[in-house]
């Protein structure tokens, strides 16, 4: 047979074999740390040593939301039934950092207890080879996908569709879901009306679209910040990190940093405290 031949021969074997090969198991060690990431295209958990999160007490404006994801993470750590929440709203108000503020603050009180498991939404379609990870062990973890939407032709929801009922196996019992949106139903409005425009039948086209944030069962809307809350952040912020600044110079400035944004929210807030950090020459910490 011709060097010519062989080339392309060997190349289909290897394919073949490719195929053929057991898929790469999952790894994780749940014990390693209170929190990860997990790493869609090594299928692994990555351990974080330590978790960038706001006190709970620090987060103002947002009380209600906070009591009521507190109180839900604190039953499922303590292996009581516990829903799922999807916290959806207004830009810089505090959706991804109540998650990790209410993780920090449950495990302060239960040293262990509670595993935190950041999935990147583009590694949503490997979500079921993380369930195996998390499924085999006996720890209790909240999964956390931050900034959660879908397009027109994106399938992957289905995906979450499974884990939060509808698959044969379900949701394992030491799993529960916290997912972050701007979206309150995690698609564009402009996605829906364009279902309803264009389908046979537009009621059945949305509802298979939207029906995902329905099986949320704990929804929390977060919603741009008044002046008052906004001073209120600020002066939290400032009092908690030693800021040598009067009520009156704080509210001036934070005026005149909200203006420059053309928005009042907790990230503002504390974009401004950085700023005026920074000018004082003080860290951090």
């Amino acid at each position: 047979m011709a060097e010519q031949d062989i080339l392309p021969l060997l190349s289909r074997i290897a394919d073949a074999l490719d195929r053929l090969a057991p898929p790469a198991r999952p790894t994780g060690d749940l014990s390693a740390a209170d929190a990860f990431v997990w790493h869609g295209d090594t299928l692994s958990l990555a351990p974080v040593a330590r978790v960038a999160h706001v006190d709970y007490d620090l987060l103002k404006g947002i009380d209600r939301q906070k009591v009521l994801l507190l109180e839900n993470t604190s039953r499922f750590a303590r292996g009581l039934p516990a829903n799922n929440a999807l916290l959806w709203g207004a830009r810089g108000m505090g959706k991804s950092s109540i998650v990790k503020a209410v993780h920090a603050r449950v495990n302060r009180d239960a040293p262990g207890s509670l595993a935190l498991v950041e999935i990147h939404r583009d590694d949503i379609p490997t979500l079921g080879r993380l369930l195996e990870v998390l499924r085999a062990s006996d720890r209790r973890c909240v999964l956390f996908c931050d900034d959660l939407s879908f397009s027109t032709d994106d399938s992957d929801y289905k995906s979450l569709k499974a884990l939060l009922e509808g698959g044969i196996e379900g949701r394992p019992d030491n799993v529960v879901l916290y997912a972050t949106s701007n979206r309150r139903h995690l698609m564009p409005r402009d996605m829906i009306e364009n279902e309803r425009s264009t389908a046979i039948n537009p009621a059945e086209a949305v509802e298979e679209k939207i029906s995902l944030s329905d099986r949320f069962g704990l929804w929390l809307g977060f919603h741009a910040c008044d002046q008052d809350s906004y001073f209120a952040m600020v002066e939290g912020y400032a009092a908690a990190h030693g800021l040598d600044l009067t009520v009156e110079q704080l509210h001036a400035a934070a005026v005149e940093w909200s203006v420059t944004r053309g928005n009042r929210s907790g990230r503002v807030a504390w974009q401004l405290i950085q700023d005026l950090a920074g000018a004082a020459g003080k860290k951090l910490g």
